[in-house]
């Protein structure tokens, strides 16, 4: 079903860019070619799981105009790439899904034109502007969508709360990082801030308001994608250090070389024993990793029992999930079967 939708949406998410391409070349060349990169960037790869959540949510609650509500599922697409490419900045990667990241670019464009001595600060300053210009393209797709005006009001108000509410939990994110110590409350808050909000309660929000949900309808949807997204995360950073690069499309072990607090390092720093506590805060944060330093450090996120307990709080979650999931009342069935097995999606996805 999602590859399905992905086919759907790829194709108008083209045709919207290449409108809007043509429109920032009437501004300026650069403009123009900024968006050339942002669709790069966008189309480049990802699965599409957060517009095919808001398109599944608007059919869960009795939607049925299909074309209205692809085109709108646009936004929380775009939405994630601004996020993303400020992410990548945040976390100095040098690609996403396979491809340069944008500030990764934006130093290409500097060399080839000679623009800039600090090579490095114009292509984050570039990719920064890039990623405003990217959420300014979120709000247009909904404020120019063929909904009432009702509907689109009501749907701006909650994309620019879906940013408000993820905003800290990548502060969050930042602090914990160059602090080098963490909770597990606190990594846990992280994780409903930065990505169950916006990757789900978020998209499923915003397609039960565009079919005209009630409030109890999105209640019943944050009971369950609050605990689906928190079990995603989880699953991300297991993938993040155990995973197989080309699948994820980014380098393996980022996380540990820019010395991220996840579940895993929280866990392994409270219940391993000293030698193990040592290893890593030794190799956390080592921005010249060796891939046998990695492995070391892998052994003791396994070896710890880290692994095993962020396991087991990632099904509990996903349990919690799909009970919450018997409680929404579909209007939908396909919507259902989407639901459902999205959930087993975040168990089965492959290391």
């Amino acid at each position: 079903m999602l590859k399905k939708y992905k086919e759907k949406i790829d194709l108008t998410l083209e045709k919207y860019f290449d409108g809007k391409i043509k429109q920032a070349g009437e501004i300026d060349i650069t403009a123009e070619e900024a968006v050339r990169m942002i669709k790069d960037y966008t189309m480049a790869g990802g699965k599409r799981i957060r517009p095919a959540v808001l398109y599944y949510a608007y059919l869960a609650c009795g939607g049925k105009e299909e074309e209205k509500i692809i085109e709108a599922s646009m936004s929380v697409e775009l939405l994630h790439s601004f996020l993303l490419i400020h992410d990548d900045v945040i976390d100095r990667d040098a690609t996403r899904h396979g491809v340069e990241t944008m500030h990764e670019k934006f130093k290409a464009v500097a060399r080839k034109y000679d623009v800039a001595k600090d090579i490095n600060h114009f292509g984050n300053s570039m990719a920064m502007i890039a990623g405003d210009m990217t959420a300014a393209m979120a709000c247009d797709i909904i404020f120019n969508g063929k909904f009432g005006s009702d509907e689109i009001v009501r749907a701006l108000r909650k994309l620019q709360d879906i940013v408000f509410v993820t905003i800290p939990g990548e502060m969050l994110d930042v602090i914990m990082e160059y602090s080098g110590r963490a909770t597990e409350e606190e990594v846990l808050k992280m994780y409903e801030g930065k990505t169950a909000r916006y990757t789900f309660e978020g998209p499923m929000h915003l397609g039960c308001m565009l079919a005209g949900g009630d409030e109890e309808n999105l209640k019943k949807f944050s009971d369950y994608s609050l605990p689906l997204g928190i079990a995603f995360q989880i699953r991300d950073d297991i993938i993040g250090i155990f995973g197989n690069e080309k699948k994820i499309g980014k380098p393996v072990g980022s996380d540990v070389i820019e010395g991220k607090q996840t579940l895993l390092v929280v866990k392994a720093l409270e219940i391993g024993n000293k030698d193990q506590k040592n290893l890593i805060k030794k190799y956390l944060g080592k921005k010249d990793l060796s891939e046998a330093e990695l492995d070391k450090f892998r052994s003791v996120i396994k070896e710890s029992g880290a692994l095993e307990y962020s396991q087991n709080l990632s099904e509990k979650m996903v349990a919690e999930a799909l009970e919450a999931l018997s409680n929404i009342d579909f209007k939908n069935e396909e919507a259902k079967v989407f639901f459902e097995g999205i959930v087993q999606y975040m168990v089965k996805r492959e290391i």
